[in-house]
């Protein structure tokens, strides 16, 4: 296996020997499918999409004959697997959605398939999903993550930072993980609570682990940066080579301030627990699908299949999931294809933009939609603004979490002011200073966030 010629001689151990061993104790095959995913990432498009179109006829055939929800389907829209030949076809399959899954979870597990695994998804965005993933899904999302990976001059075995804040794997963390991750030098940090006292010791962590590669929500690696640029410490001298961020909307004042402190790149990937590991950025700064296992459109609001360039919302289908199956399924993120290739020369295609979730957008009084960016920077622009959250509870009501510095009536008047301006002067805008802004059950933070 090609490795970087900058890697350890432990971390090539691990690559190539200790790494596959776990992967296959585990009864995965995603050694073997990096092998492939890194030759088909340089196909021409047209090898590319006809591999694509082959596997799509499989997976189709597979639940046709093994899934009882997807036959029945089918079988009531008079569908045969030969209906179905291509990414265009999909149309001829409904959305599947959470609530869906909530209402068919027995029905959607396909018969005679491998054993499953119960997964649930934070429930940041409201009630947790329960969902099953097979062996070839769980294979398949290591593997394209390993891709990305590698694609940054680092590998598994270089010495890892994971701030995450995620329950689901801080339950984990049992005698075999924590033997597992010593091993991998993968070394978690729990970023849960952020008030100034845990976020100084997480940083503590930091500077002594002097990580190759830092992995984590954007929004905690932020208040991390802020908080070693106040106390004048150095991150750039740690040796980080590149930040890897998802989960979570990554803003341009995020990214600046991060780089610049660890003097390393961010590379953004875009994914979700239940969707499957979509795209992840690659040093010249695009977006590539994983397109040899996941199918992306894009819609409107009606549901029509949007083109290249058009924004709308991301929808997902993903090839690895024959045992419990992900069809057209709706993410709730908004975002766009691109319209041109990557200069990188990787023939994947490329998520031009992600927007952030439906739920990221606020609507004016008069009902225009009003992307969070633009609340986020009036808000950045206030001096003595710490942290803040903005909230939409219906047309006309919107509250507002501050940490000032110093907060005053004029200073809250101030924040009101600004954004009437944007959402209108007939919403009612309540601003509550405190000294700690709470994060979702798993870590997350949103800035903006909407429940209309």
């Amino acid at each position: 296996m090609a490795r970087s010629p900058s890697s350890s001689l432990y971390t090539q151990l691990v690559v190539s020997l200790l790494f596959p061993l776990h992967e296959k104790l585990k009864k995965h095959h995603s050694t073997h499918l990096l092998k492939q995913l890194e030759a088909s990432q340089w196909l021409p498009v047209e090898a590319l999409n006809s591999a694509q179109d082959h596997d799509l006829q499989k997976f189709i055939a597979h639940l046709y004959q093994h899934n009882p929800y997807y036959r029945d389907l089918m079988q009531q829209r008079q569908l045969t697997p030969d209906a179905i030949s291509n990414i265009q076809d999909l149309i001829k399959l409904p959305f599947l959605t959470k609530s869906i899954i909530r209402e068919h979870q027995q029905k959607l597990i396909s018969r005679h398939s491998d054993p499953l695994l119960q997964y649930n998804t934070g429930g940041s965005s409201g009630e947790p999903l329960i969902f099953y993933m097979g062996m070839d899904r769980v294979s398949h999302d290591v593997a394209a993550k390993w891709r990305a990976t590698r694609w940054w001059g680092v590998d598994i075995g270089d010495v890892e930072a994971v701030i995450w804040g995620s329950p689901i794997e801080l339950n984990k963390q049992d005698r075999v993980k924590l033997w597992r991750d010593r091993l991998f030098r993968s070394h978690l940090i729990p970023a849960f609570e952020l008030g100034k006292d845990n976020i100084e010791r997480y940083l503590k962590k930091l500077v002594t682990l002097k990580p190759a590669m830092v992995f984590g929500y954007p929004s905690v690696i932020y208040l991390l940066v802020q908080q070693a640029q106040q106390q004048g410490i150095d991150l750039s001298r740690l040796g980080v080579k590149v930040v890897f961020t998802t989960s979570e909307m990554l803003y341009p004042h995020q990214r600046e301030l991060i780089e610049q402190q660890f003097g390393a790149p961010v590379a953004n990937g875009y994914g979700a627990r239940d969707a499957g590991f979509i795209a992840h950025q690659c040093p010249q700064g695009s977006l590539h699908i994983s397109s040899e296992h996941i199918l992306v459109e894009i819609i409107d609001p009606q549901g029509k299949p949007l083109p290249a360039g058009e924004t709308g919302e991301i929808v997902t289908t993903h090839l690895a999931t024959t045992g419990f199956p992900f069809v057209r399924y709706r993410t709730g993120d908004m975002g766009r294809l691109a319209t041109t290739p990557c200069s990188c020369g990787r023939t994947l295609p490329v998520l031009e933009e992600v927007s952030g979730r439906s739920t990221d957008f606020l609507t004016a009084t008069d009902g225009a939609k009003v992307h969070a960016l633009a609340l986020i920077y009036v808000l950045r622009e206030i001096d003595g603004m710490e942290q803040f959250k903005i909230t939409q509870h219906s047309a006309t009501k919107v509250t507002v979490l501050v940490m000032l510095q110093a907060p005053d009536s004029s200073l809250l008047k101030t924040i009101s002011d600004r954004l009437k301006q944007r959402l209108g002067d007939d919403m009612e805008i309540t601003i509550t200073p405190c000294t700690q802004i709470p994060t979702s059950p798993n870590g997350k933070f949103r800035y903006v966030e909407s429940h209309i």
